[in-house]
C-alpha cells in the first residue's frame, strides 16, 4: 500500500518517519520529497507498507501530532 503523509515539519527526517510508521507494520520504503534546487523537504512523503499495517497507520495517524505539526495520512492516489 502506498501512503501519502503530508503537513510534515521540515525537520522530520526519513528515519524519524519510518520509525513512526514501523509501529503499525513492515515499512518497505519511506521517501520524503525534497526540492530539486535546495534539497530541502517539501513537507510531505510517501511510505510503502503492507496493506493491513497501512490501513491501521492511516486510521491512527491521520490528525496525529509529529514534531509540532498535525499530519495528514491517507492512501496515495496514482499519478494522473
Amino acid at each position: 500500500m502506498n501512503i501519502y503523509v503530508g503537513n510534515l515539519s521540515y525537520r522530520v527526517r526519513e528515519n524519524d518517519l519510518q520509525g513512526v510508521m514501523a509501529e503499525y507494520g513492515e515499512v518497505q520504503s519511506c521517501k520524503i520529497i525534497k526540492d530539486r534546487e535546495t534539497n530541502k523537504s517539501k513537507g510531505f512523503a510517501f511510505v510503502e507498507m503492507d496493506d493491513a499495517g497501512g490501513e491501521k497507520a492511516i486510521a491512527e495517524l491521520n490528525g496525529a501530532d509529529l514534531d509540532g505539526r498535525t499530519m495528514v495520512v491517507k492512501e496515495a492516489r496514482p499519478k494522473a
